[in-house]
């Protein structure tokens, strides 16, 4: 996989910068495995409840299988698929037994492979197991914050969760945000990393293609009249002078956090790492 880039010869194609998915399986989704998706921003009334968002191309939903139930039974992947609603590309695995059920990629696993899933399977990539059959060090993904309930963590196209050790039936792991947290053991995780990794040096180009990602173009809110909170004045106001906290078009408080769940602060060793890097000033050296 490698992003692939246009000739420069018109303004979209100029700036635009796509992954190649010329090595992925051409084929229409397996049907029994797929259902119609409902995509909507207006209610029953016709009013517009989300901004910013409609018009978008017709999608199928692909149904994932994040508890890997068949346990202790080989499958092989048949093939490689885009899936147009996550980041991650999606393998399409044939058991045994003649099931078919669609898997997140791993990366590196290619059509033909062998995967497997339960305590007894091997330590290799694309295989699920149990996090304390895992060697600490190892990067897993899809991993399982409830046995049984299916994947949650580490899905993203990219991802890739370090585990670091164990102590009393917990396993400690480090997500990509730098947040440490702690896990049972007894929950399922996949070996290896999302593959996909290129998604992130993704440049769409034009508006054209997010309009057919269902996004429509939005105004920021400085650059409005004084009918937004952070619009109106002579020059530079609202967010950009003394505005006060961010608020939305009509005047309630945005950017809280969300998190309200106190229980499950004793699970978190770290909280993740700020994005914000502290500017330093440096100085030239003259000779």
């Amino acid at each position: 996989m490698a992003l692939k880039f246009r000739k420069p010869v018109t303004p979209g194609q100029r700036h635009t910068a796509l992954v190649d998915t010329s090595w992925l399986t051409k084929k229409e989704p397996e049907k029994s495995l797929t259902v119609a998706l409902k995509y909507k921003t207006r209610n029953s009334s016709g009013r517009l409840t989300v901004r910013h968002r409609g018009g978008r191309v017709k999608r199928l939903y692909r149904i994932i299988d994040f508890k890997r139930r068949k346990e202790g039974m080989k499958a092989e992947v048949v093939a490689v698929e885009y899936d147009p609603n996550r980041s991650a590309n999606i393998l399409l695995l044939k058991y045994e037994d003649g099931a078919k059920t669609y898997i997140l990629a791993p990366d590196g696993i290619k059509t033909g492979d062998k995967l497997e899933s339960g305590e007894n399977a091997p330590i290799k990539v694309g295989n699920a197991l149990p996090l304390k059959k895992i060697p600490s060090g190892s990067y897993v993904h899809s991993v399982e914050l409830k046995r049984g309930e299916g994947a949650v963590l580490g899905r993203a196209a990219g991802a890739a969760i370090q585990l670091q050790g164990f102590n009393k039936g917990y396993a400690q792991l480090k997500m990509p945000s730098g947040e440490i947290r702690l896990v049972r053991d007894v929950n399922f995780a996949t070996i290896g990393n999302v593959g996909n990794t290129e998604h992130s040096g993704v440049s769409l180009g034009k508006a054209g293609r997010k309009r057919k990602m269902g996004i429509k173009p939005t105004v920021r809110g400085v650059a409005m009249s004084w009918k937004h909170p952070h619009g109106g004045g002579q020059g530079k106001s609202g967010r950009h002078g003394p505005g006060g906290p961010a608020k939305d078009r009509w005047g309630n408080k945005i950017g809280k956090k969300t998190r309200v769940n106190k229980t499950t602060n004793k699970y978190i060793v770290k909280r993740k790492t700020s994005k914000r890097v502290k500017k330093v000033k440096t100085y030239k050296t003259i000779v």
